[in-house]
């Protein structure tokens, strides 16, 4: 009797160890505030990118993936919890005010279920490097109470716009890297601008990849779900001088040094610095591609690739963009209209890149619409997972769209609720795309009507004459919205609260 037991207990255990093998691990990267044409897969004629554009021979290239807010908070959100920014819980870049040196940011709560946690109750390892935004460690918001096992990096944005920062957040604990840290925001009006004097002893990108490399190492012999949420190129711009060594001098004899007066850090060589972010984020990447072949869980893992939003917007100074970037001058969006801030083009389509060994087709492409509510439910299902008693998903899975197959139908629109910068709504069904701005103001502008098929640089507005599409949209975003009093946007507001 009791070898009988020993046996059916040996069996279950074969059988629930061959269920997680055939778990493919999960490896997200999230790039922070990287263009749309910032890659030379992509378009990019000037920034070395070489890992990014072998990853794209190697996997699937999307050409009409959206974030799902066009800044930080709001699109990691709508990531981790599937919901499009007309009901999720975040919306905007708001602080959380705890007091702390860097407060962190607005928190989720527990009522709401991120992927990470469906990953872990379905077997998944789950560790979170980089960046994360929903909320300061002492709230709901942890991302260790959120479902990762391990958390290293930035909790609060604003501790982020330093790469060489006092601390960085260990689990929900601080690690101390920097004795004279650099703020994230100085001018210099006057002297030699120097690349050194805003450096101290600790970049944190390298260290938070090192912490992720080490996780990697420990927990590869599990399916996994590693989020790495890098913070480059976001400025300020620090990066390291090898990589400024590489890039041409003569990019920027004709503005020379840049002086803070956009916001963030001075730098000797813009240009080239801002080059030497996407270079060294390339490099990081292709860091985490090399380990998984050295640990042989290559064909195994799945690899996703993308930006939290577009490139950095203009500034006072029309030299550069904020914080110095050359966004301009390396035609960052690929010519679409808008930058980060914007629910235009250029301010929420990014770059996307799959990888999935066996099941996405070597160099292929995919104009089908997507965003970042999607891969929710496509993690979901790649993972074998299951996701009850949560919240309404907003996205559809995308697995069929990977392996080649027939897209998927969407039956509901794709959202842009965004309170800030005047407020602003965006939607887009099929091909077209509605969009309203000022809707925070007293003067907010009419609905805007655009046909991407046709004219994805959003020049010829069409809502003239298809007013009935255009009511349409609205009532389908309607629909779907609540009022969220912690992200008010009163024009809609009162239409929700009247009815």
């Amino acid at each position: 009797m009791f070898l009988r037991f020993q046996s059916v207990l040996l069996l279950l255990v074969l059988v629930a160890n061959s269920a997680l093998a055939d778990q493919p691990n999960i490896v997200f990267i999230l790039a922070d505030d990287l263009g749309y044409g910032e890659l030379g897969c992509y378009g990019q004629e000037k920034i070395r990118t070489p890992n990014l554009d072998r990853l794209a021979t190697q996997g699937m290239r999307f050409t009409q993936h959206y974030t799902g807010s066009p800044v930080c908070a709001p699109a990691r959100c709508t990531l981790l919890t599937g919901q499009n920014t007309s009901h999720a819980q975040i919306r905007g870049n708001r602080d959380s005010g705890n007091g702390r040196p860097f407060p962190g940011q607005w928190p989720i709560t527990d009522d709401v279920v991120t992927i990470a946690e469906v990953l872990k109750n379905a077997g998944y390892k789950t560790g979170g490097f980089g960046k994360w935004g929903l909320g300061p460690t002492d709230t709901t918001g942890s991302p260790i109470k959120q479902g990762f096992d391990r958390f290293y990096g930035y909790n609060c944005q604003r501790n982020a716009h330093s790469y060489y920062p006092p601390f960085l957040d260990d689990d929900e604990g601080i690690d101390t890297i920097n004795e004279n840290p650099i703020p994230g925001h100085k001018k210099q009006p006057e002297g030699e601008v120097l690349a050194e004097t805003y450096r101290d002893q600790i970049y944190a990108p390298d260290i938070i990849l090192e912490k992720a490399v080490e996780w990697l190492d420990a927990n590869h012999d599990k399916p996994f779900f590693l989020y790495l949420p890098f913070v480059e190129p976001h400025v300020a711009m620090q990066p390291p001088q090898e990589w400024l060594d590489q890039y041409p001098k003569e990019w920027d004899a004709e503005f020379g040094a840049y002086r803070g007066q956009n916001g963030y850090l001075p730098h000797p060589r813009p240009r080239a610095a801002y080059a030497s972010m996407i270079s060294d984020l390339d490099e990081h990447v292709g860091v985490i591609l090399k380990r998984l072949d050295e640990l042989g869980v290559a064909e195994n893992t799945i690899v996703i690739f993308t930006s939290d939003n577009g490139p950095t917007h203009g500034g006072n100074d029309k030299r550069w963009h904020v914080g110095g970037a050359g966004c301009d001058f390396f035609n960052s969006n690929s010519s679409l209209k808008g930058y980060k801030g914007s629910c235009d083009e250029g301010g929420i389509r990014e770059p996307c890149i799959v990888r999935w060994p066996s099941h996405v087709q070597p160099g292929t492409t995919t104009d089908m619409p997507s965003y970042f509510p999607d891969w929710f439910p496509t993690l979901t299902n790649v993972a074998g997972a299951t996701a009850a008693n949560m919240q309404p998903l907003d996205g559809i899975d995308l697995t069929p769209v990977l392996e080649g197959k027939e897209m998927p139908p969407r039956d509901e629109p794709m959202i842009w609720e965004y309170p800030e910068y005047g407020g602003v709504v965006a939607i887009r069904d099929g091909k077209w795309k509605a969009i309203r701005r000022g809707l925070k103001t007293k003067t907010p502008k009419e609905w805007e009507l655009y046909d991407l098929d046709v004219d994805q640089f959003e020049t010829n507005n069409l809502s003239a004459k298809h007013p009935e599409l255009v009511q349409k949209m609205e009532t389908g975003y309607l629909k779907s919205r609540t009022v969220e009093p912690d992200y008010p946007m009163p024009f809609f507001d009162e239409i929700e609260k009247s009815r």
